[in-house]
């Protein structure tokens, strides 16, 4: 199973995007205790962890933008809030990141051979810390999976 995770869920992220970061979160918890659950049926797991694209791609864009302007008015205190967020991340992020490196990245996880795939890749331009966390945090689920008996869940490969 390959899924498609985000650094939101254990880097930095901007305000406003809470029910995005909580639903990849949600996800990324999910795709890791499945990944436990088939391990035995052979199925291997590889989450792909992208960054933030300020170009490329309209989510910037398109997102942030109520389309009733009298609700937006009567939070006037963050007017122009997402601009700076994305201006800001557009400034922190290489005139060469392409989303593209995502879809690469994909293809290059499939074609990996079986048990060589990885568990995480992580896509990040910007740098938001998610890399690091998430070295800790693999590092710290591996090791409580080996202390509670359950190491060999940690790899897919068929038993009976």
């Amino acid at each position: 199973m390959l899924w498609i995770s985000s650094t939101t869920t254990k880097g930095g992220f901007p305000p406003f995007m809470g029910p995005y970061g909580a639903a990849k979160a949600a996800m990324d918890s999910l795709a890791v205790t499945l990944a436990y659950e088939i391990a035995r049926f052979g199925i291997e797991t590889s989450i792909v962890v992208p960054g933030a694209f300020t170009q490329g791609t309209d989510h910037f864009p398109s997102a942030g933008k109520p389309a009733d302007t009298g609700i937006a008015a009567a939070y006037g205190r963050y007017d122009g809030v997402m601009d700076q967020i994305g201006a800001r991340l557009s400034s922190l992020t290489p005139a060469d990141a392409d989303p593209q490196a995502v879809a690469d990245e994909i293809v290059r996880i499939v074609g990996l051979p079986k048990g060589t795939r990885p568990m995480r890749s992580v896509i990040d331009f910007v740098g938001d810390g998610a890399r690091e966390v998430l070295q800790v945090s693999e590092r710290v689920r591996i090791e409580f999976a080996k202390r509670i008996g359950m190491g060999d869940l940690l790899e897919a490969r068929v038993t009976r």
